[in-house]
């Protein structure tokens, strides 16, 4: 590419190029991860973008700068609209704009909403992968039946053995059946069942999987959960702030989750402290700290979902896109200096 030329990627591109490369995604997830603990980032808090009278409607602007082996800046620009499902489009839409951290120049615009999903996919997979590693993952449980637990779902039989079954529930009977047919795809060796409520897969599953569009908490007690259960906590609001102090609790980024009226922001707002959270990922993957607080617990991973992540999966596409295939690039996007100009 030349200068002021960009790089467009559509979702079809995005979605052919990062198939079956599960593993990839969720390495550079990891690094990610590692590189934002080193601070070896730049992470601004996200801006949400609200209106009036739609409280569940929302878009989220999350600029980030990711150093080390990456050398890329940019910002995602996210929508959240549940209404959508009833229209038969996808309640998240976004686009990623990709900025060289040389020049600040703008080098590739990349629809979003693939590289969002699955970099939390990936984000779930690596946290179940570490943090309960060596414990019955035979059983998945899913609580919501959109595309983000469709994701996790298929990262998590890349990245964790054992799974032999997968329990779901949705508060729409149509959609948790649409899910489990889909779901279905992504494996002949694993069973699926609908359950008839929400504790019947806290109760069947020990390594579990929230991703609902609740906007308060819904979920008080986890006393249907065996010793030694993994809550991904995925969709950030579904537990109340007890459930949170009584739990071993593991975030993305301390600062950027205890925002937003999180679970976890609320459980902060309760006490005055942060000292219920355990430790980041990062620091369990770097080794400074221990996957569980001990073998009883029930571990709860709330990732706030970190720009860095979707810089990093970004940068991948892109590689793979310029590495192997004919890129769609729009030439001379971007001006000649302003002296060149002839007016």
């Amino acid at each position: 590419m030349r200068n002021g030329d960009i790089l467009i990627l559509k979702g079809q591109d995005v979605l052919s190029l990062l198939t079956g490369r599960e593993l990839e995604v969720i390495d550079a997830v990891r690094m990610a991860y590692l590189t934002h603990a080193a601070g070896k980032s730049s992470l601004p808090q996200s801006t949400f973008l609200n209106f009036a009278g739609q409280p569940k409607d929302r878009i989220i602007a999350l600029p980030a700068y990711l150093g080390e082996g990456f050398g890329v800046a940019g910002i995602k620009w996210i929508a959240s609209f549940p209404g959508n499902l009833d229209q038969g489009m996808d309640r998240a839409s976004a686009v990623i704009i990709l900025n060289s951290p040389v020049t600040g120049r703008p080098e590739a615009f990349i629809e979003g909403s693939i590289v969002s999903a699955k970099r939390t996919a990936a984000s779930a997979a690596l946290a179940a992968r570490t943090l309960h590693e060596g414990l019955d993952s035979s059983t998945l449980g899913l609580l919501g039946c959109g595309l983000i637990n469709y994701e996790i779902t298929r990262f998590i039989l890349a990245a964790c053995a054992g799974v032999e079954r997968v329990i779901l529930f949705d508060t729409d009977e149509q959609r948790a059946l649409r899910f489990k047919n889909k779901c279905g795809r992504l494996s002949e060796s694993i069973s699926i069942e609908i359950a008839k409520d929400g504790e019947t897969v806290l109760r069947e599953a020990k390594l579990i999987s929230l991703a609902t569009t609740a906007i308060q908490p819904h979920i008080t007690d986890l006393s249907a959960c065996e010793p030694g259960s993994t809550i991904l906590h995925i969709s950030l609001r579904d537990l109340s702030p007890a459930v949170i102090l009584a739990s071993d609790n593991v975030v993305d980024d301390v600062d950027h989750v205890c925002r937003a009226q999180t679970s976890v922001h609320l459980a902060e707002q309760l006490i005055g402290a942060r000292d219920f959270i355990r430790c980041t990922l990062a620091d369990v993957l770097s080794g400074s700290a221990t996957p569980r607080r001990d073998a009883e617990s029930i571990t709860v991973f709330s990732p706030f979902g970190l720009g860095v992540l979707d810089l990093a999966v970004a940068k991948l596409v892109c590689e793979l896109q310029l590495k192997g295939n004919q890129p769609t690039v729009i030439s001379s996007f971007l001006p000649a200096a302003w002296e060149t100009r002839e007016f």
